[in-house]
């Protein structure tokens, strides 16, 4: 079985992290979208709510599996028999920092980095601009899919 690892914070999950996860999907036979839990670091949505979120977002691409985990990615990558990460890129300056890491990776426990560029109408997404401009009132509809949507505006409402 054709296996591969996906990973990233998603916080929260945008329409890009849905195209590359959708593209790369077609790929493998199994596609682990796998949430980066960091202790250190507070997120607008929890990991669990991440999960879900993600869960809902790809809920029609039958071969992903919404996992979890700390640590080194290698790690979980050697844990699970997962022999390929999956990056998504949007700009010059991601695949910069992108490569290092993926040298690093290979060195460190072989596990190689297959790199999919975003669809130019997704190109400019990421978590922390939607988030900006969902906290201060912005249309983000467009930007996530719509259980995303529906929990940022939650979250504005609650204050959080």
């Amino acid at each position: 079985m054709r296996r591969a690892v996906c990973p990233g914070s998603f916080d929260p999950v945008t329409n890009g992290h849905v195209d590359v996860v959708s593209r790369a999907a077609a790929l493998y036979d199994e596609l682990v979208v796998a949430v980066l839990v960091n202790p250190g670091k507070a997120g607008l949505f929890t990991v669990d709510e991440r999960i879900a979120l993600l869960r809902d977002a790809v809920a029609d691409v039958p071969n992903v599996v919404v996992d979890s985990f700390q640590g080194l990615l290698v790690d979980y990558c050697r844990s699970n028999d997962i022999p390929v990460i999956v990056k998504g890129l949007r700009a010059v300056s991601d695949f910069e920092y992108e490569l290092q890491m993926a040298q690093m990776n290979r060195e460190l426990a072989g596990v190689e980095t297959l790199f999919v560029p975003t669809a130019p109408q997704v190109g400019h997404l990421s978590s922390s601009l939607v988030k900006q401009i969902a906290t201060f009132g912005g249309d983000v509809s467009g930007l996530v899919p719509k259980a995303v949507h529906e929990r940022l505006i939650a979250h504005r409402e609650q204050g959080t």
